[in-house]
């Protein structure tokens, strides 16, 4: 496999480690997803914080979720087409087998395990993962996860059980890198490339307005999530050749990138009447500013921001995880929160277990399975000789 050497001024030669201004954003983002699910079902408007705290504070922690996807859209395709400039030196070099091997390797193990659980489950009828809307099946819920079209199943028959739900932006993600390589391939040259992109990032407000109607499909449609994507692709183009710039250039997209996820996030309301659909763009450039003012802070060499968060950078590490096994929890958590007596004003001591466990399970599942897995197929589909005795390394995806 081609490798681009570090002296060859690609930006993105030298930060193969993990960034850990990154894996803090990625670990908010999770969080606010988290707190989204529990929130649905045990508000932090109705418990006693509200006595301390501002309802409308206590809402946006609670009704953010959907716009953390976005910031985990927008950071996916900042990462993987870093990780590609930095493997093949440009996206028209991209080896298809290594690309798509990673992202199975990545992405289905646990996938599959997931729908097992989920399956069994359901065939034994335990509360909260059952299917039962109508014109909904398990057959048909199994083939729209592993077909990538879930979220356009959501659309057309509803919701359906938490776990199998969160599952409607894998379908969007997936297709977009299913669909990335070839274009790479097919346009071959850069320019057309990133008009192509820039269309596509441009659209988001449009293509999220045109939906109006079907609530599920305004918020799953694949063009605004394949927006976000491609802006964060178009990042990671910049940054490979963005000389390194002064310290203010960096510290000033870092001040805007916050001050905009800060806005869209916690002044949503306001920002919806001032942008209208145009909202998910501004969050969607928010967090590229902060992710090329963390790459660029990188190339200077190793950093730890705000060590007292170090905390939050680990749940950025197990994203992935925590957010395919989560819902678990969160029904578990939920379903004692009733039988205990179902008091809203102690709703809130309820999250001090939830997010805990939600952190532990995850971590289980990446010791136990992502990360055995992964290994195990990229050491046979991507490195034969190591698949006999000798040893691989892992790249950070």
């Amino acid at each position: 496999m081609q490798t681009v050497p570090a002296s060859s001024g690609n930006a993105f030669a030298a930060t193969g480690a993990r960034n850990p201004g990154i894996d803090l954003l990625r670990g908010l983002a999770i969080v606010l997803v988290v707190l989204n699910h529990l929130g649905l079902r045990i508000p932090l408007k109705q418990s006693a914080l509200a006595d301390v705290l501002p309802a409308w504070l206590l809402s946006r922690l609670n009704y953010n979720g959907y716009e953390a996807v976005f910031v985990f859209f927008v950071i996916s395709g900042f990462l993987i087409a870093g990780n590609a400039l930095r493997r093949w030196g440009s996206l028209e070099r991209i080896d298809l087998r290594a690309f798509y091997t990673r992202r199975f390797a990545r992405i289905v193990p646990c996938l599959l395990a997931l729908i097992v659980v989920l399956s069994v489950l359901h065939l034994l009828g335990v509360q909260d993962y059952v299917i039962h809307r109508e014109g909904q099946s398990l057959p048909r819920a199994i083939f729209a996860a592993l077909g990538l079209h879930l979220n356009w199943y959501e659309g057309r028959t509803g919701y359906l059980p938490g776990n199998w739900d969160v599952l409607w932006s894998l379908s969007i993600e997936e297709v977009f890198y299913i669909g990335f390589p070839l274009v790479c391939l097919a346009t071959r040259r850069r320019g057309v490339l990133v008009l192509l992109l820039s269309v596509l990032a441009l659209s988001m407000p449009w293509t999220h307005a045109a939906l109006r109607g079907n609530e599920i499909w305004q918020e799953k449609a694949y063009l605004p999530g394949m927006s976000a994507i491609a802006i964060g692709v178009l990042g990671a183009l910049l940054a490979a050749h963005w000389r390194l710039p002064p310290r203010r250039t960096s510290g000033l997209l870092g001040w805007l990138g916050a001050i905009g996820l800060i806005a869209a996030t916690i002044y949503g309301a306001a920002m919806w009447q001032l942008f209208r659909d145009g909202y998910l763009l501004l969050l969607a450039a928010s967090a590229l500013c902060l992710l090329l003012a963390c790459e660029q802070r990188q190339r200077r060499g190793p950093w730890q921001p705000w060590r007292r968060l170090d905390w939050l950078r680990s749940w950025g590490r197990l994203s992935y995880e925590i957010y395919l096994s989560h819902m678990f929890v969160v029904f578990a958590v939920v379903r004692i929160f009733r039988l205990t007596g179902d008091d809203p004003r102690w709703g809130c001591l309820w999250y001090l277990l939830a997010l805990p466990s939600c952190w532990l399970l995850g971590k289980a599942v990446e010791r136990w399975l992502s990360l055995p897995c992964e290994r195990w197929f990229r050491a046979r589909l991507l490195h034969p000789r190591a698949a006999a005795g000798a040893p691989v390394a892992m790249a950070v995806d």
